[in-house]
């Protein structure tokens, strides 16, 4: 007989299969709720609601170090991004390379996410530009942000403004009262409040001019891809019932094959209708993204340094504390 759990999950190509039922994990049945992370995390973070859910890599680890042990983490890595490659800055500004951010606004959704943890941890190791040389300036209100419900604090050194609840990171933007943004995230969701279109717009510009190539640099010299959301299940499910944490992973590591094949069938297309070039094949059917703690471990361990660094966290999480000790050698 199965058991019955409920689940918030946000929908792309890897929890599709997930989400329409070509996989099911054995004795359990899901019922989703798709949501938008900024918003999910936060439910999850103050209430609480599902026993399974995506979850901040980010918040995991600092709730993890204050002795929250509401979840544990389960080594499913949904979404992975450079997100240093994402910062938008003004054409006006006089940011013309990293190093140009040191003394600017910048705007952040939400200090503590993990994409922001990226940024900044790129810029500091990579470029020498740390968190305490810019200013920063939140769109997320206290009662509606991560922090509020983990307890955040501004690390010492690190200026951070909250945006008055009239304005947002993208009119901030088109007014020049920022200069760039760390992240910019346009959702309808009950969390994000930002709307213009930053990216297409004639005033804004990426700090790096091609930041595909920039990813590419960066994967190529550190081997990382990096991990910002990762998969919890609610602990007194896990310790009731512990077949479930290995009977999940194992059903998101056959949705992700299924959406590699799926991948690599758009892929045969466009490579046998002489649309990409043979030379690509090879790297097109190499899988972009692979669960479990064993394979990611460099990504996790770097991630954990620079919540380290960023005074996120007291010292560098142990991945043992973070992941149910069933999926540690995955």
């Amino acid at each position: 007989m199965n058991i019955t759990l409920s689940m918030a999950i946000a929908s792309n190509p890897r929890t599709w299969p997930i989400l329409d039922g070509t996989v099911k994990p054995d004795g359990i049945d899901l019922v989703p709720t798709v949501l938008f992370p900024s918003e999910m995390f936060w439910r999850q973070l103050r209430y609480a609601e599902f026993d399974i859910s995506e979850m901040s890599l980010s918040s995991l680890m600092i709730i993890n170090s204050k002795g929250d042990k509401r979840w544990t983490g389960l080594p499913v890595f949904t979404t992975r991004r450079f997100f240093h490659t994402e910062i938008l800055v003004r054409r006006d500004s006089g940011i013309e390379s990293p190093e140009d951010l040191k003394g600017k606004r910048v705007g952040v959704p939400e200090y503590q996410q993990t994409g922001a943890l990226w940024g900044r941890g790129v810029l500091q190791n990579e470029f020498g530009v740390a968190s305490g040389d810019m200013e920063f300036w939140m769109e997320r209100t206290p009662d509606i942000s991560h922090g509020a419900a983990t307890g955040f604090t501004p690390p010492p050194g690190v200026t951070i403004h909250q945006i008055p609840s009239e304005k947002n990171i993208g009119s901030m933007m088109l007014s020049g009262e920022l200069q760039a943004t760390l992240m910019y995230i346009v959702d309808p969701n009950l969390v994000d409040r930002s709307k213009a279109d930053l990216r297409n717009h004639p005033d804004i510009k990426p700090l790096f001019p091609d930041p595909r190539a920039e990813g590419v640099r960066y994967y190529e010299k550190t081997g990382i891809y990096p991990i910002n959301h990762g998969m919890v299940v609610r602990r007194e499910v896990a310790e009731k019932h512990p077949w479930v944490v290995l009977n999940l992973l194992k059903a998101f590591e056959k949705a992700n094959d299924v959406a590699n094949a799926r991948r690599m069938a758009h892929t045969e297309y466009y490579l046998n209708a002489g649309l990409l070039p043979a030379e690509a094949e090879e790297g097109l059917k190499t899988p972009l993204v692979s669960h479990g703690v064993r394979s990611n471990r460099n990504t996790l361990e770097t991630a954990a340094q620079y919540s380290f660094e960023q005074g996120l966290t007291p010292q560098p999480a142990k991945l043992e504390d973070l992941f149910a000790a069933s999926t540690l050698d995955r």
